[in-house]
Formats: C-alpha cells, structure tokens, sequence
C-alpha cells in the first residue's frame, strides 16, 4: 500500500521489523545486573547525584522482590537476569538531523519508514535504536508554543524544574518488580511537556527498536499537559526474531493537570521472543482526561495494564485496547482506573483474540471508595477464540462502595461461526478471508477509535496474522 499525506504508511506488517544490523556499541555495559552495571550507565549518562542514588535504591527493591506468582509465573521464570544486556549505545546524543545518525541506524528507520512518517503528518518525532534515541526532533512551530520533546536523559539535565517533581511520581520504585528494575537502568523514553492552553493539533511520536540479541529496553517517558492543555503521543515498537529471550520494560508516567487532555497511542508488533513487562499510568486532575489506546500483537508474554487514578473532581479515564495471541502467545493486558475525587468517570473497553493455542486474558481493577459520590465505571471485555484450543481468561476486580456511585460490568466469550464462514465461502471468499473479515468485524469498533493513519494498517496487520491460522 503506498502512502499519501492524508494516510501514510506505517509498515507494520508482521515481517516489517524482523531484520537487524552487526553490533557495533561504543557503550556497552555487559551482562548481568549489579551496582557496577548501574554505576556504569550513572557514568556514561553524567547522571546527577539524586538519579543515580534513586537508581541503587531501586535496584535493591528489584533484588528483594519475587517474580508475580499468581499468574504467569511460569514464563517469567525462563528469564535469566544474569544474561540479559542492560545498555547499549553508539552514542550519547539524540541527533537532530537524519544525515547526522549513524548509517546502519539511519537505515533500520529508513526501512520503517520514520522519516517519511515524520514530513507527512507528525509534529515531533523521537527514534530509539536499543538504549538511546538515535533521532529526536520537534517542528519549529511547535516549539514556538514552548512545547518541550526530548529524550528523558535530556530532560532531566536541561528542565530539572519541570522535570524532578514529577518524576517517579506517578509510578513509584517501589510499584512492581519490573518498574524497579526500569528505575535502576531506564534509558532513553520521551520527555514532553505543553505549556497552559496549548492544544497540539498534530501526533508526536516515537518508535522503539531493538536490534541487539539478549538486550532489555527499559526506556522512561514523562509527559505532562499543564492546564487546558491537549496533545496526542502515538508509539511504535519491532523488533527482530531471535531464539534467545529479548525484555522490554519501560515505564510510562503521563500527568494531566486542570483541564488538560491527553491521548497516548501504542502499536506494538514485538517479535514471538519478546517478553513485553510496561507499567503505564495516568494522573487526571480536575476537570481533566486521560484516554489510552493501545493495541498489542506480538510478544511471547505481555503483561501491561494501563492505568489512571482520578485525583480531580470531574477527572475522566479511559482504556480502549486491542489484544491479539497467536501461538505461542500469552497476552495479559486490561486496565486500572482508581477513582479518588467526587463525579470521577471512567471507561474500559477491551477485546481480544486467541488463534491457535494463543492465550489472550483481561486484568482489570476498578476502584470507587465510599466516601466518594457521583463516581461512574463502564467496563466491557469481549474475547472471540479463532480455534478450539484457543484460551481466553477474564479476572476483573471491581470494588465499588458508598452512595451515589455506579458500575457495570459486560463480558462476553465467542467463537468464530462455522455457519458464517460457510456463507462467506458460498460468496467467493477464501477460509483465511473469512475469518479476517469476521474478526476485523469483531474489533472494528474500537480499530475506528485509532487515528487513521494507523487504522486502515491495523486491520492488515490482523489479516496477516490470520494466515494460517484456519483449519
């Protein structure tokens, strides 16, 4: 499909991201996680004294805490931490043209079509290669508003002040095991932030990519929206197959303050050797809204659950998320919204697809205390099984007291009709275009809700993983 500037071309199909290029790392921390491993990335990154003591401290919280052992546990155990690479790097600076990034880097995005996507329809873009961002760039237009799109090491050294009060704010050390280990060694991420009554009217985005064998990518977004403020933020993330174990762990923390609103956007398409273990969270002041969109395919294990705790009066939350397990394949995504002012909403809708022995389950926790009042939750999770040793689960944890407040909840579990496939076969389709077109009908209504640039490719990359999955 060729790209026009109203739809351009995301390439994300299933193969689009599965090749890399020979190692050549002028920072390499080696193997394994120790102090000197974090002391190591402190001293290449000139990490101020405060980061790097948050570092250590983090770091021994990740050595105290066990793996989760109620769910999952099964594939966490096969990640060895000892083999693992915690950071790599070809250089320490974010390049602010593509004739400046290293050639073999410049190539990989050139291949994902990054430098195209960003002339069309973006307004900022930043591209990660492994542990640093390779390119970052705003429009000068935009940046004349005082719009701030840099990475977070940059961040946190140039904007301190706006930087250091919020940061590890949102999503403490201390929240999981895998958020303590993004706060030992994060690296790279995206740090945004829109002055009052700015509204972006373009998509700033970033693209995450591995390239490195037994590498973990623990990149650290901070976005903050002052007051009445709006943007878009949209993230792509590949990776090449290989046959040893790649983790991504990244750590996203978004603050909403009066008024504002803010709408973060995930594609992923990791390759089947990625375990995919993101803490993302949303703080909504009052009045403000904080929309995830988020649609995961690809990955060994993801276990993400995006979530929004509602400080404000009249603050809204909402989660719209796509799921899809193919072989081999254990998504474990849902939602968390936490309520903690009077006339809170939220909002999850969730669907997923199981093809194969694909496991796909809905984790989701909603919150209301009883001193609240005029708090409103939906919660709707549909899962629709292509075969028959499909698996899906449903675990939603609704907690809803006091008066004046109200749930409800809608859950729903299908297959793929015989019947329908049949008569779509009477009228000239194919088995596999049968079952694409029934399953790109099951989640049309949320793929509707993306922006178009990602919408029309969403619904390809779904036929394409419903190759081979009929029979």
């Amino acid at each position: 499909m060729s790209g026009t500037a109203d739809k351009p071309d995301l390439h994300l199909e299933v193969e689009a991201g599965n090749f890399h290029y020979p190692e050549d790392y002028a920072y390499d921390a080696g193997r394994g996680l120790t102090a000197e491993t974090v002391n190591y990335i402190c001293d290449v990154k000139r990490d101020p004294d405060w980061i790097r003591e948050f570092r250590l401290r983090a770091l021994e919280i990740f050595a105290k805490r066990a793996n989760p052992t109620h769910w999952a546990s099964k594939d966490l155990d096969t990640l060895d931490f000892d083999q693992i690479r915690y950071y790599l790097a070809k250089g320490q600076q974010a390049k602010r043209s593509w004739e400046e990034v290293p050639e073999d880097v410049k190539r990989t995005f050139e291949r994902l079509g990054v430098p195209e996507k960003e002339r069309k329809f973006l307004a900022g873009v930043e591209a990660q290669f492994d542990s640093e961002a390779a390119y970052s760039n705003i429009k000068q237009a935009v940046a004349d508003e005082g719009v701030i799109f840099v990475g977070s090491t940059e961040g946190l050294h140039h904007y301190p002040e706006i930087f250091r009060p919020w940061f590890g704010k949102v999503i403490p050390s201390g929240d999981n095991k895998y958020a303590a280990l993004n706060s030992a060694v994060f690296s790279g991420g995206s740090f945004i932030y829109v002055p009052k009554g700015v509204k972006l009217k373009h998509p700033l985005q970033a693209y995450f990519r591995i390239n490195a064998e037994q590498f973990g990518q623990f990149e650290r977004t901070l976005i903050i929206a002052d007051e009445g403020a709006e943007l878009t933020y949209m993230e792509g993330c590949t990776a090449p197959k290989f046959e040893t174990a790649t983790l991504h762990s990244a750590v996203v923390e978004l603050v909403a303050l009066r008024g504002a609103k803010i709408q973060y956007i995930t594609v992923q398409n990791w390759s089947a050797n990625v375990f995919n273990l993101v803490t993302k969270r949303g703080l909504a002041m009052e009045e403000a809204e904080i929309k995830w969109i988020d649609c995961n395919i690809g990955s060994r294990l993801t276990m993400k659950y995006p979530g929004v705790v509602l400080q404000g009066r009249k603050a809204r939350g909402e989660v719209v998320s796509i799921a899809l397990a193919n072989n081999g394949q254990h998504q474990d995504t849902g939602a968390k919204m936490i309520h903690a002012a009077d006339e809170t909403t939220s909002n999850i809708i969730a669907k997923s697809i199981s093809i194969g022995k694909g496991r796909a389950s809905y984790r989701g926790l909603v919150h209301i205390p009883k001193h609240l009042r005029g708090c409103k939750n939906n919660t709707e999770c549909d899962a629709l099984l292509i075969n028959s040793d499909s698996r899906t689960d449903t675990y939603p944890a609704i907690s809803v007291r006091g008066h004046g407040n109200s749930a409800q909840h809608e859950a729903s579990v299908s297959k793929v009709s015989a019947e329908q496939i049949f008569y779509m076969r009477q009228r000239g389709l194919t088995e596999a275009q049968a079952m694409s077109l029934s399953v790109n009908g099951f989640v049309n209504d949320l793929v509707s809700q993306f922006p178009i640039e990602y919408s029309v490719e969403l619904k390809r990359l779904i036929d394409l993983e419903m190759e081979g999955s009929v029979g």
